[in-house]
């Protein structure tokens, strides 16, 4: 076909051949077209999902900086300054989007194969050699959001490992040529001067995606890093629990010492004390307790510390008791476990009644709890139905009298849990490599009792894919598929988390959601 004379059949063959070619070099530009077309409605459909999570997240938000200002408002308004940056720069890409299909008739839009010409693109944004003035606001629109979202990265610690995804999803900077001496090659023209129509509207809204994904990262971070501060040690101190709260000379003294966590940020709206209001007298997250004696014989505090939750005001009652004794006339109850039982769980009580001997000491409950022997001093309660149940104790005294002391106790279910990846909250980096690998667990770290929990099921959501429910602690196969298309930067979000307390196969009403960001 290269030399000689050719015949007028092979001449005729040859045209055909060519006409063949460019028949499928045309087919081919066609189904270029249209993939750019679905991966922009792709990215799309994604954009709406996020958008969804993050206006939960906000709202949730919101909702924690009203009830608790002291902890959370500061954490709020960077939300907020995030979110106004973010939805500026968001909403300006569609208008631009709008702008650029305003020629094109409605039902046209989805005609990818269509869209294949350069010219109203390069119009808008070129003008010679330079940029005209909307291709120059599209630049800076660009430069202006990545370096304003850096400087809220640069105040805040925990936003420190986002900087470098941040940058290089919105890096504008010149490339280099292909041929070596040339130069370099402005940003804006290497993207987009002679791109088909659909390749530049797919390659905007992918902005929208990058805008979308830092925001969720960035809230991530945030709040992950609250959940670190959360569990710190710094908010624990040391708790003296004795056996009794009355000795005589000679006995042997009892008890226990215990960390107990406080919050000097969690502020209630009112406490009211044996009647009084004493909201005042709350200092670093606790209530200071300053009452006379009282005369010989049982002495109860009690009453309520109201919070917020919700925009509602909730109100925690709490009961007590102490005794100013000549000699002993009254019973002292004191739970293991801080006054609190949990349903569903062996809360360890002890019962005494001080200079008397265990068996003159007789326990009766009110209600469907149960109560059960467990050593000297010692009971198991296992609460039953209801908000509180109430502990009857008759004790004989050496003298002969006989008392009668009721204890009321709250009832509450085991708290919301946490989900865990290697043992750890919030958010977990580590590279892809070992993502298949990891064990989803729960935990209670900031709870009294040590539970043994088990994780049944849960979903995982991969940033573009579909949330895949998984059965047991590790990932399935198609959990596994979809982890193989995250890209580095992207965090993994484990939530719907089901776990049951093993020993006495109690399902936890709750666990709180653990991410993992891919590292490398």
């Amino acid at each position: 076909m290269a030399g000689g004379k050719l015949s007028p059949r092979q001449k005729m063959i040859n045209l055909m051949y060519l006409v063949f070619i460019a028949m499928l070099a045309m087919q081919m530009d066609k189904k270029v077209l249209s993939s750019f077309g679905f991966m922009k409605e792709k990215i799309e459909d994604a954009n709406s999902v996020t958008q969804a999570n993050i206006v939960e997240i906000l709202k949730g938000l919101q909702t924690k900086a009203n009830d608790q200002p002291e902890k959370f408002k500061d954490l709020n308004d960077k939300a907020k300054e995030i979110r106004n940056l973010s939805d500026d720069f968001f909403d300006y890409i569609k208008d631009l989007k709008d702008s650029i299909l305003v020629a094109t008739d409605q039902e046209d839009r989805d005609n990818y194969e269509s869209m294949s010409g350069s010219d109203r693109v390069d119009a808008m944004f070129f003008v010679g050699d330079a940029n005209t003035p909307k291709g120059n606001e599209f630049l800076d629109r660009i430069n202006n959001y990545r370096d304003q979202i850096n400087a809220i990265v640069d105040n805040e610690p925990k936003l420190s490992s986002l900087k470098a995804h941040i940058n290089k999803r919105f890096d504008t900077s010149d490339e280099p040529a292909g041929e070596e001496g040339s130069p370099d090659i402005p940003w804006l023209r290497s993207r987009y001067e002679g791109m088909p129509m659909i390749t530049t509207l797919a390659n905007i809204t992918q902005i929208q995606g990058d805008i979308r994904t830092t925001e969720t990262e960035m809230y991530s971070s945030l709040l992950g890093g609250q959940l670190e501060i959360e569990a710190s040690l710094s908010k624990y101190e040391g708790i003296v629990s004795l056996k009794k709260s009355a000795y005589f000379a000679g006995e042997r003294v009892q008890g226990e010492i215990v960390l107990g966590r406080y919050d000097n940020t969690l502020v209630p709206s009112k406490v009211v004390l044996n009647g009084r209001d004493v909201t005042n007298k709350v200092k670093d997250g606790q209530v200071l307790v300053d009452i006379p004696a009282g005369n010989v014989g049982s002495n109860d505090i009690k009453g309520s510390i109201t919070f917020t939750q919700d925009g509602e005001p909730v109100e925690i009652p709490f009961e007590s008791s102490y005794s100013v004794i000549a000699e002993p006339n009254d019973a002292i109850v004191s739970a293991d476990k801080m006054n609190v039982v949990y349903r569903g769980l062996d809360n360890p009580i002890s019962i005494s009644v001080p200079g008397v001997g265990d068996n003159n000491v007789r326990p009766t409950l009110t209600g469907n709890s149960t109560l059960k022997p467990a050593g000297s001093g010692k009971y198991i309660l296992n609460p039953g139905s209801g908000n509180e149940v109430t502990i009857n104790v008759s004790a004989r005294l050496s003298s002969g009298k006989t008392i009668n002391t009721p204890k009321k106790f709250r009832i509450k279910d085991i708290p919301a849990a946490a989900g865990t990846v290697r043992n750890d909250f919030g958010v977990v980096s580590m590279p892809k490599t070992s993502v298949n690998n990891v064990t989803v667990g729960a935990a209670l770290p900031d709870f009294v009792f040590d539970l043994n929990l088990q994780v049944q099921s849960f979903n995982v959501k991969v940033p573009g894919q579909p949330a895949v429910r998984v059965t047991g602690t590790k990932f399935n196969a198609r959990a596994k598929k979809a982890i193989a298309r995250a890209r580095r930067g992207d965090i993994i979000n484990i939530f719907d988390i089901q776990a049951i307390e093993t020993t006495k196969g109690t399902k936890l009403k709750k666990v709180l959601g653990v991410g993992i960001r891919i590292s490398n």
